[in-house]
């Protein structure tokens, strides 16, 4: 993917995440499109509605934050222009705020329809997140990065945005 802001830069800017995202919305939208015919046994009724709606609204507007943050006010354009190592801000919270903004926004989303089945989407969505950040980026950053990569590994979660690691003082 040949996608470099200038030369010398190591690492593609948008990398994998625009097949990652689109993978994982169509993913939702198919359980979505399914939950009305196939799946409609899960419809909830009642007070559920009002619940997941509450829910998948705060959900939405949470992932629209994180995933602004990420992509246009932390300045990882830059890092990865000067192949810098991005641990600050808010990836000293999660490593991939982008990617975790569109998931819970997905989660969100899927809440919205107020069918159980779709609790399913989200865990099937960050299987295929990990699964695909594991085999790719994370093996591009070890490439580039090494022992501080593997260091940050050690203090961020991957896709759940998470309160920062103290490093461990020895």
């Amino acid at each position: 993917m040949k996608n470099f802001v200038k030369e010398g830069q190591k690492l593609p800017l948008y990398g994998i995440g625009p097949f990652l995202v689109y993978g994982m919305v169509v993913l939702t939208l198919i359980g979505i499109l399914m939950s009305g015919n196939v799946l409609k046994s899960g419809i909830l009724g009642g007070n559920w509605i009002l619940f997941f709606r509450i829910i998948g609204g705060v959900l939405i507007i949470l992932g629209l934050i994180i995933w602004f943050i990420g992509a246009l006010r932390s300045g990882m354009d830059e890092n990865i222009s000067t192949n810098k190592l991005k641990t600050d801000g808010i990836y000293a919270w999660v490593r991939n705020p982008m990617y975790s903004g569109i998931w819970i926004v997905n989660i969100g989303i899927s809440f919205m329809w107020h069918n159980a089945w779709l609790l399913m989407v989200p865990f099937l969505n960050w299987f295929i997140m990990t699964i695909v950040l594991t085999n790719t980026e994370e093996k591009w950053l070890l490439d580039l990065y090494g022992e501080e990569y593997t260091a940050y590994k050690k203090r961020v979660n991957r896709c759940i945005p998470w309160f920062p690691c103290q490093k461990k003082q020895k």
